[in-house]
């Protein structure tokens, strides 16, 4: 069984960083592709950025692009997203993805508030 615990999300100011972080346990084949999502009210979820298990980024959402940057750790199991100069657009709930074996894993989410 695999499971996704996000962390880091909070209340922030427009032009404020945040650092969410994830860990994954369980079973973890190595060719897999880490990302993360995000799903504001009333909206779709959608996709914020991805990197393959040996640190290749396949990239960014346009909104984001300059501003948000991950990374992952595959001693540690945990893949992370620096999130820099927020605006209030980015305040949504952000979910880490998993996607090895041919299906997705979620997080639970974690919210990201971005308001003065």
């Amino acid at each position: 069984q695999v499971q996704l615990v996000e962390s880091g999300g909070g209340l922030v100011q427009p032009g404020g960083s945040l650092r969410l972080s994830c860990a994954v346990s369980g079973y973890i084949v190595s060719d897999n592709v880490m990302g993360w999502y995000r799903q504001a009210p009333g909206k779709e979820r959608e996709f914020v950025a991805a990197i393959t298990w040996n640190g290749i980024n396949l990239g960014y959402a346009d909104s984001v692009k300059g501003r948000f940057t991950i990374s992952r750790d595959n001693t540690r199991n945990t893949v992370s997203l620096q999130m820099n100069s927020l605006k209030p657009d980015d305040t949504a709930v952000y979910y880490c993805n998993l996607h090895q074996t041919g299906r997705p894993y979620w997080g639970q989410g974690t919210q990201v508030t971005v308001s003065s």
